[in-house]
């Protein structure tokens, strides 16, 4: 039988009365109680009936545990060849994306919307990618869209009367949102490290991204009604969820004015800005490796889960959250948590299966 929790009637009498010596005693005591009968509730956790399908032998984490976690030197990440980017692996279960047209000022060309979808699919089904860093090569994140290159696309679509290019360019602009909504489909954390420039098409891809870094001489600018069209692939869209004030938005979105390092930390749009770009990188490839350590089947469903209730009411969110959880909660990366809990071990030295 599961042992009782109800320990509030015994541990909630006034101590007033007694003396010092006896109230220190007691108090002890009950401290005593509890941390046994949590104990106990642990152990039969641990130890119950295993109706939920787990294996709960414990065995002692080997030194190999450990180095899981450990860094490795940065290599091309096999079957990612691109022109518009370049993916390392940056350490072990970390991969870079970098925008990879320095002299282009990292600009979106024709190539760069059809690889960015390519490339994080293949992330996605990726079993040993954990997280993922995304950053801009050269002297800036990206200066937006390549206009000189996708013209010819965006002026003069396909079509034999009005009906059939609307229906053509709806279908583009359509591909084109899909670049950006591929990341937030990646189950797969990602860290957007942002250095110079980031233009039109780059607000649309961080705001798709999970965390924002930035350098301090980072710019941001939703550049659209300067080339006279809305924002249509997702700025629009995520900004106002990400920093919570429509009248902000509403004046980036229709000014195209520049919004400064430090404005976009103090808006909420990025949550940390750091002295330069070789520090922001540090600190994302930092925290892309902590990510890594914890279990892939935690980490990729809570950010499922909070994309579902983002779009959701509570009420939906927790339904999903049921649902989701009725299935992962028999995943061994529990028992393997609480092991290396109980034997005061860091859950870095934790060995999870591949997802």
């Amino acid at each position: 039988m599961m042992p009782s929790l109800n320990m509030a009637a015994s541990c909630a009498r006034p101590l007033g009365f007694l003396s010092g010596y006896a109230r220190n005693s007691v108090a002890m005591a009950a401290a005593m109680a509890v941390s046994h009968r949590l104990r106990d509730l642990l152990t039969w956790r641990l130890t119950a009936p295993t109706h939920l399908g787990l294996n709960l032998c414990f065995r002692p984490m080997g030194s190999s545990a450990q180095n899981e976690a450990s860094k490795a030197a940065p290599s091309e990440a096999p079957d990612h060849n691109y022109e518009s980017l370049r993916v390392t692996a940056a350490q072990r279960h970390v991969l870079h994306v970098q925008l990879n047209r320095p002299e282009k000022r990292n600009a979106m060309n024709k190539a760069f919307w059809r690889e960015m979808v390519e490339c994080f699919n293949k992330i996605a089904q990726d079993a040993d990618c954990r997280a993922v860093v995304i950053s801009g090569a050269g002297k800036m994140f990206t200066a937006g869209i390549d206009l000189m290159d996708m013209a010819s696309d965006l002026l003069q679509p396909e079509g034999d009367d009005a009906a059939r290019i609307s229906w053509n360019l709806r279908g583009l602009i359509a591909r084109y949102q899909e670049t950006f909504t591929v990341i937030e489909k990646c189950p797969k954390p990602v860290i957007a490290a942002i250095h110079g420039g980031c233009i039109g098409g780059g607000v649309d891809l961080i705001t798709a991204c999970d965390i924002r870094y930035c350098a301090q001489d980072a710019f941001f600018q939703v550049k659209e009604v300067d080339v006279g069209l809305a924002a249509d692939v997702g700025t629009l869209q995520r900004l106002p969820r990400i920093i919570g004030n429509q009248s902000l938005v509403n004046e980036l979105a229709f000014t195209a004015r520049k919004m400064m390092a430090d404005e976009a930390l103090g808006s909420g749009l990025v949550s940390r800005m750091f002295p330069d770009k070789e520090a922001m990188l540090d600190a994302a490839f930092t925290l892309a490796a902590e990510i890594s350590t914890k279990s892939p089947v935690a980490v990729q469903g809570t950010k499922v889960n909070l994309l579902y209730s983002r779009d959701h009411s509570v009420a939906d969110g927790l339904n999903y959250m049921a649902s989701w959880n009725m299935g992962m909660l028999q995943t061994q990366d529990i028992v393997k948590s609480v092991q290396a809990t109980m034997e005061k071990k860091e859950l870095k030295s934790v060995t999870f299966s591949k997802l």
